[in-house]
């Protein structure tokens, strides 16, 4: 037998072994089809709901461990050829006890919600999930057991109505068929389905039509099975969403202050979303804004070398995702910045799932990884990039797939090329593996934007952390012909209801690059293996309890030691919707390069010893707030100067509900690093988020981030920094969101700063912006 039959009959074998998934063991409902629709308006008035199944959801699943509901939820289910429709009736002793507040879309977790868990195919790869709370606050997430991940990134039409009741409250919920990718050529569907309930008092409770098994590690495998739609149709679903946007913009230099400088843009758009069949879904776009209506969270860029991490916020990269998504960061989207068209084709078949992107982009921007920093690099020039994923599941242990993604400009192109597998031969085992392979070629001259010298095409034969301009992005980007290497990675991890394992191992050849994606560290080859036990007691304040650790290694291609770490922690979970934990790490870390233009790490840098203490925690005391804390404090790299130093972390957070439709969320971090001789900095960072919901499609929006760092110039060994640096922006926004597609932004933004130069803040950018999109729904 030759290595291609083994191979095939290793994949027909693994395909027949079952382990639970969408099983009628685990519970079946039986939906019927009925000839006409409903008004979704919160009452359950209509006579369909009197044709309707029922069931009723007995169990809580958290923290209680299947044991009786407390309290009782039923819901009603029915279909027409288009659409899903549910009834959730969630009874409550005390309605006034019951948590929910007008909020915008996907911001209503910590309510009393009811929802549903749909995985369209029954192969438990990826569940749709849609909640709601007790005004019919929609929340709607993908799930993706590949990844182990839950995004709500992804937005779709729906409708719901939710009222309070003297009895507790009630839910009505129209999922139009357009919504998900299935095979309508079947004439009667399977669909693994779990109806929830969340139902946070004293403990946030979860409570399910039927139990979870703490001894079984996929969640997707534990649903039960919806059978019927008969007859169900997705229909034509097209979707052509055009968009106008204007803007001014008022910039002016503050050292020395100059004058305003305006610019004024308005910019037409079009979306297309074409559902060509019920399981390919085609994206397309048109000059699109690709402008953030909500800023980022605030990060503090002191004393780290390795470049900040964004999530990805703009509608069109984020419909299906998840079909994007593999075990390494090969794709992230922010990578391209502002393009001029794109289009994106997102199919699933029965065993096969297919995702292809392809867009310009009017610059090239990416990622130059390091072993010890990473920055970002801009290219003036027009890049094309293209990104392909194929995953196949021949059942629902086994996967395998391929990554390809292409980023490429004038004198510059980055190709990548990487195979995935995933297997689960038990209940509790998981196996994944990935290889990649990157061929790439940078301009000649990309490294002088990491040099601030007058000429470091050639680095000096020995210099010294106060006489040479070099660094590492300069030394990894300094490549005059084109450069290939390849990275892979394997993980096993076991998962049992009271203890867990796992292992890790990754191996990154210095010259390999994934421009495309979030790969900020190369030249590095780890090791990681930890595990922990839990426990769950019953009748006790704390409902879970983990005790964990790892450990873990470090070492360049060449063999040379990096870091090495190890940690022990525990976690806590119980009232007041507590969330506990702690920890402390030892660590052994390279500084930075004595010689920067030489790239060894051997006789080239200091090994430091550090410990570090770590403790989180978040509850909620009272239903209208929720508190946060995160401290660390320990040694920690001076890696200006290489020197170890004092690191002082406090990040306390508060969300306050100050009406049902008001909430206020601030947040701090305060960070010191002192060394020997004083403090070397003081960084503050406060984050003012608030949300005025003023209908359930209306809101004002008022955020404002200010950032203080200051620094004692006397400390620096190798340079002389400003004292003072402050940086504030503010923006207030008011939208108007029919739905995720159509909708209505008027706003204003501005910035501050203020430096050794600028006494005190002064204004240097302000912006005024309108959006208005329609969703045309064919």
């Amino acid at each position: 037998m030759n290595k291609y039959s083994k191979t095939l009959l290793f994949i027909a074998s693994i395909s027949t072994f079952n382990i639970f998934a969408g099983s009628s063991e685990q519970f079946q409902v039986t939906i019927p089809t009925l000839s006409s629709e409903i008004e979704i308006d919160g009452e359950f008035s209509e006579p369909q709901w009197q044709h309707a199944s029922e069931v009723e959801l007995k169990f809580e699943t958290s923290p209680g461990e299947n044991i009786a509901a407390p309290v009782r939820t039923t819901a009603k289910v029915f279909a027409s050829e288009t659409s899903l429709f549910i009834a959730f009736t969630a009874y409550d002793p005390q309605p006034k006890n019951i948590r929910a507040n007008l909020r915008d879309r996907d911001n209503s977790w910590g309510d009393d919600m009811v929802g549903i868990k749909l995985d369209t195919f029954n192969n438990a790869r990826l569940a749709y999930q849609f909640f709601i709370n007790p005004y019919g606050v929609q929340s709607d997430s993908i799930e993706n057991e590949l990844t182990g991940l839950e995004s709500d990134a992804w937005d779709g039409i729906w409708y719901s109505k939710g009222k309070i009741t003297a009895t507790g409250y009630q839910v009505e919920v129209q999922l139009p068929l357009r919504l998900f990718n299935f095979d309508d050529s079947h004439t009667v569907q399977n669909w693994g389905i779990e109806f929830i309930r969340f139902y946070p008092r004293n403990q946030s409770r979860r409570f399910s039509t039927h139990k979870i098994d703490r001894n079984v590690s996929c969640q997707l495998c534990q649903l039960g099975v919806m059978q019927g739609l008969e007859g169900a149709k997705q229909g034509k679903d097209i979707q052509i969403t055009p968009s106008f946007v204007a803007n001014q913009s008022n910039q002016r230099p503050l050292s020395p202050k100059g004058p305003w400088e305006d610019e004024t843009n308005t910019e037409v758009g079009l979306d297309l979303r074409w559902g060509m069949t019920p399981t390919t879904l085609l994206n397309a776009t048109i000059n699109p804004d690709f402008s953030q209506v909500e800023s980022d969270a605030g990060q503090l860029d002191v004393n780290n070398t390795f470049a900040l991490f964004f999530p990805e916020k703009r509608a069109f990269f984020l419909d299906n995702k998840d079909y994007f998504d593999s075990q390494m960061e090969l794709l992230h989207t922010r990578n391209i910045s502002s393009p001029d068209y794109g289009v994106k084709i997102t199919s699933k078949t029965d065993d096969h799932t297919v995702g292809v992107l392809a867009t310009n982009d009017i610059q090239t921007q990416f990622l130059v990884p390091g072993n010890l920093s990473s920055d970002i690099a801009t290219l003036a020039q027009e890049s094309h990039n293209v990104a392909a994923r194929y995953r196949f599941d021949p059942s629902k242990q086994f996967s395998i797939g391929a990554v390809m993604t292409l980023k490429k400009a004038d004198d510059y192109h980055n190709y990548v090329y990487s195979t995935d597998l995933k297997y689960q031969p038990s209940q509790q085992d998981t196996f994944t593996a990935q290889y990649a392979y990157s061929d790439t070629q940078y301009p000649n001259d990309l490294f002088n934007q990491f040099c601030n010298g007058d000429d470091c095409a050639i680095a000096p034969i020995e210099c010294d952390l106060s006489s040479c301009d070099y660094n590492e992005r300069v030394l990894r980007t300094n490549k005059s012909d084109a450069f290939s290497d390849n990275m892979f990675k394997f993980t096993y991890k076991h998962d049992r209801r009271n203890w867990f394992a796992s292992s890790q191992y990754e191996s990154i050849g210095d010259d390999f690059r994934a421009d495309l994606g979030f790969i900020e560290k190369i030249d590095a080859a780890k090791f990681v293996a930890g595990g922990g036990y839990r426990w769950y007691p019953t009748d006790q304040f704390f409902s879970k309890i983990t005790v964990a650790g790892d450990w873990d290694i470090t070492h360049t291609q060449q063999d040379e030691k990096l870091e090495q770490e190890t940690e022990i922690y525990i976690e806590l979970e119980g009232g007041y919707q507590s969330y506990i934990a702690s920890g402390i790490a030892q660590r052994e870390r390279v500084g930075r390069r004595h010689n920067p233009s030489n790239i060894n790490i051997q006789n080239n840098t200091q090994m430091f010893d550090e410990t570090m203490g770590w403790f989180y925690t978040n509850f909620v005391p009272m239903k209208a707030l929720r508190l946060e804390l995160d401290v660390n404090y320990g040694d920690n790299i001076d890696f200006v100067n290489d020197r170890l130093g004092t690191l002082t972390m406090l990040n306390p957070g508060i969300e306050w509900k100050v009406t049902e439709s008001i909430v206020l969320n601030l947040s701090h971090r305060y960070q010191t690093l002192d060394v020997d001789d004083g403090r070397l900095f003081t960084a503050n960072l406060s984050d003012l988020r608030l949300n005025w919901q003023i209908t359930l499609n209306s809101f004002i929006r008022l955020s404002s981030v200010y950032t203080d760092i200051e620094r004692d110039p006397s400390l620096y060994i190798y340079q002389q920094p400003k004292a003072k640096y402050q940086d504030l922006g503010n923006e207030i926004l008011y939208g108007y969101k029919l739905n995720p597609q159509s909708v209505f932004y008027l706003g204003y933004s501005d910035a501050f700063k203020a430096n050794d130069d600028i006494d005190n803040l002064t204004q240097n950018e302000k912006t005024y912006f309108m959006k208005v999109s329609y969703a045309w729904l064919l």
